[in-house]
């Protein structure tokens, strides 16, 4: 199955859109929350990402999704700390956070690809909320 990361700067951002996007689903995924530093401030922290990903990754890759540009540049540092193979499955998705976590855990919930599970949180981006 597909694992998904939320990174956030906050810890308590990503915790909370974890456990919204794992409500929203009836079977386990690995969702993993790599939110904030390890000292409890905002940041981000590549290494926390790092272990996030091998914790969330069953084989299958993983789908990381971030909050802000940053986030990004982390998340891409983390993926570097990986091995070949293992960088190999493992992507960022251009896409709300919030509606994007909630749109990969249904997608790799009912067994989608990673590209399936990372086109589910990049369609969210023109989704209108009115």
């Amino acid at each position: 199955m597909v694992g998904i990361v939320i990174v956030s700067h906050s810890e308590k951002v990503a915790q909370g859109i974890k456990e919204l996007s794992v409500q929203m689903i009836q079977s386990p995924i690995h969702v993993m929350d790599a939110g904030g530093m390890a000292d409890g401030e905002i940041g981000t922290d590549a290494n926390r990402i790092r272990d996030a990903i091998q914790e969330a990754d069953e084989g299958e890759g993983v789908v990381v999704l971030v909050d802000l540009g940053s986030a990004i540049m982390s998340a891409e540092m983390a993926i570097e700390f990986l091995d070949e193979e293992q960088r190999k499955r493992i992507v960022i998705a251009d896409g709300p956070i919030v509606e994007g976590a909630i749109a990969a855990a249904v997608q790799a919930s009912i067994g989608g690809t990673l590209s399936q599970v990372k086109g589910a949180v990049e369609e969210c981006r023109g989704v209108s909320k009115l």
